[in-house]
């Protein structure tokens, strides 16, 4: 099949003719690539990974602090549910 046809040849019955259709990929290996770099460079060299994962846990740790009871009641449902992750010792931070 040219690259300007704009349809497949097709059969009598007007299916595509299997013997013309062709494998088609892309490689996105390159796109990947400046992704990643744009990524990187977006972060700046300041960026520290274990900054940020420390304030995620500092952030969850308040995110789930100063529960009433029926809402202590909840989060211990949704963690025997796995819904979820288990923090600490299995309570909500006071």
């Amino acid at each position: 099949m040219a690259p300007h046809d704009r349809t497949p040849p097709s059969d009598a019955s007007g299916a595509p003719d299997a013997s013309e259709l062709v494998d088609f990929a892309v490689d996105l290996t390159s796109q990947e690539v400046l992704r990643r770099a744009q990524v990187m460079a977006a972060l700046g060299p300041d960026w520290d990974p274990m900054e940020v994962l420390l304030g995620e846990e500092a952030a969850y740790d308040l995110l789930y602090s100063g529960l009433d009871a029926g809402q202590q009641r909840l989060y211990d449902d949704l963690v025997a549910a796995g819904v979820l992750p288990s923090r600490g010792d299995g309570r909500a931070a006071a």
